[in-house]
């Protein structure tokens, strides 16, 4: 048995009082297609669309959602009884599969698929192409469909949490933080709670978290929008990979576990996130495009960038990462790995010139040269050794 929290005037969402909550079991029933209603409130399901109506709804996931894979496999093996929709009733007051209307959480584009199939209109005004025409039994046996009931939507979440973060099924990492949030805020579980339920070992619910609320404030608060990306695609695992490092954290002016509520970012640092999110996906109407290309090594490298002030002035003035990178690091630590650099690739030239040197005139060139810069570094070294020796014993 979970508990479910309740809370404290004025607490922080991170501190609740906690009571008993059941994990419900559903009641399995086979119930019309005219009483199964699509989930216009699941933010997984719609993405953010407004949605207003059942053919809106067809037609998006139709165009977003590969429907058409779906109604193939139903219209040529029938549909799958053994993975009923997961559903809840319309009126929670109300659970009678005779006669309810239900929501289905879980299955919204079979539903949509047995939908199309039985419904030549529907296809014809969404312009499906391609519906088959399917013969008189199979019309008779999906115009009712299996379904697992849960009393309401709250109830649902246990389920959808194993078999889509952490089960078999997986969302994409939005998708999965967009649910996190959902039962994290509005059922006023924790989300160590959470995490158990679902078999999460390795601190994903709370990366997802931290990573979906600043993606919301910097929305509301930073000016920024998905939309206006570079990318076709929003990877929105760069920013909770970014968001769960020391760096990050330190750069936004918050900490590992205050960061797990709403608005975490405090108001002197909403240019740095508004920054942030610019740099991981640009911004078409800037004109910027991303620093960020691909999630490794782009986000390690941007962490050492923002270490240093001198690194983030750089990205600041327009510099792209790498050479970013180079002005955090600063003239002393390149010099370092530069020599370490050069003694490792001589290193190996020297074990390899006597079977790998063929007299080539060019390979001479370059080792005379290699020479001459090898006697310019020592002497200025030398120099630079001997002023600080001098100034040591004055």
């Amino acid at each position: 048995m979970l508990t479910r929290t309740s809370w404290h005037e004025g607490a922080d969402m991170a501190k609740r009082a906690t009571r008993d909550l059941p994990i419900r079991k559903p009641v399995f029933a086979n119930i019309p297609v005219e009483r199964l209603a699509f989930d216009f409130e699941n933010p997984r399901v719609t993405r953010g669309t407004a949605i207003k109506n059942d053919e809106e709804m067809v037609r998006f996931l139709w165009r977003e959602m590969a429907v058409d894979e779906i109604v193939d496999s139903v219209s040529a093996n029938g549909f799958f009884r053994e993975e009923p929709l997961i559903v809840f009733p319309k009126d929670t007051r109300k659970c009678n599969p005779e006669e309810d209307i239900f929501v289905v959480v879980e299955g919204n584009r079979r539903l949509a698929a047995v939908r199309l199939l039985l419904d030549k209109a529907l296809s014809r005004k969404i312009e499906a192409d391609a519906i088959p025409e399917i013969k008189p039994e199979l019309r008779k046996d999906i115009e009712t469909l299996p379904v697992g009931i849960y009393p309401k939507r709250e109830d649902v979440w246990a389920y959808l949490g194993f078999r889509h973060i952490n089960g078999p099924k997986p969302w994409d990492a939005l998708g999965k933080a967009q649910f996190v949030a959902r039962i994290y805020e509005d059922q006023g579980l924790s989300l160590d709670q959470i995490a158990q339920q679902i078999g999460d070992r390795n601190a994903t619910v709370k990366r997802l978290y931290r990573g979906f609320t600043l993606l919301r404030q910097a929305e509301k608060q930073a000016s920024f929008e998905r939309g206006d990306a570079v990318a076709n695609r929003f990877f929105f695992s760069h920013l909770y990979t970014a968001a769960d490092q020391t760096e990050f954290q330190k750069f936004l002016g918050i900490g590992s576990e205050d960061s797990l509520t709403k608005d975490p970012v405090p108001k002197r640092k909403l240019k740095e996130l508004g920054e942030l999110m610019v740099w991981i996906y640009g911004s078409r109407a800037q004109g910027k495009e991303p620093i960020v290309q691909t999630q490794y090594p782009d986000i390690n490298t941007l962490r050492e960038v923002i270490r240093a002030p001198a690194g983030i002035a750089a990205l600041r003035a327009g510099y792209g990462l790498d050479r970013a990178l180079e002005i955090a690091i600063g003239d002393t630590q390149r010099f370092r790995e530069a020599m370490v650099k050069a003694r490792e690739s001589l290193v190996q030239a020297n074990g390899t010139v006597v079977n790998g040197y063929e007299g080539e005139p060019d390979l001479l060139a370059i080792s005379e040269e290699v020479l001459k810069l090898a006697e310019r570094v020592t002497s200025e070294v030398r120099r630079v050794n001997g002023e600080k020796k001098a100034r040591a014993r004055a």
